[in-house]
């Protein structure tokens, strides 16, 4: 009885949840995912931090796509910063893959959690 109530609450609270808050939830899975990977470099495996990285780059292709859409209210030069910010981290994913250091992570991390703190913040109310 527990374990169908906390399901079917799990359910709706995933409902109730922004758009946004969805966003930043989502960016902050995956910066905790490439901080799992970083702290557990050397035991990880290729695999490993390629589906970490992948998860990254998915997520974010994603959110780009739907921020430069013609149907989304984001103003011009807030979808051409998303954009050129993805193209980036597109980038730079490659570069972690390439040069096998895990230090080149906390960019990914550092970019997802600030993301995600400005998506959770509240517009001031003018």
């Amino acid at each position: 009885m527990y374990k169908q109530a906390a399901q079917a609450y799990q359910k709706a609270s995933q409902v109730a949840v922004s758009p946004r808050e969805l966003e930043a939830n989502l960016l902050m899975k995956a910066a905790a995912r490439l901080q799992l990977i970083k702290e557990e470099w050397e035991s990880a495996s290729f695999a490993e931090k390629d589906e970490a990285l992948t998860y990254n780059r998915k997520l974010w292709t994603v959110l780009v796509t739907s921020a430069t859409s013609k149907d989304s209210q984001l103003p011009q030069d807030v979808k051409n910063n998303l954009a050129s910010l993805a193209v980036f981290i597109f980038k730079h994913t490659l570069t972690v893959l390439s040069d096998a250091n895990p230090d080149k992570l906390t960019t990914l991390i550092t970019i997802n959690r600030n993301i995600a703190e400005g998506l959770r913040a509240r517009p001031e109310q003018g």
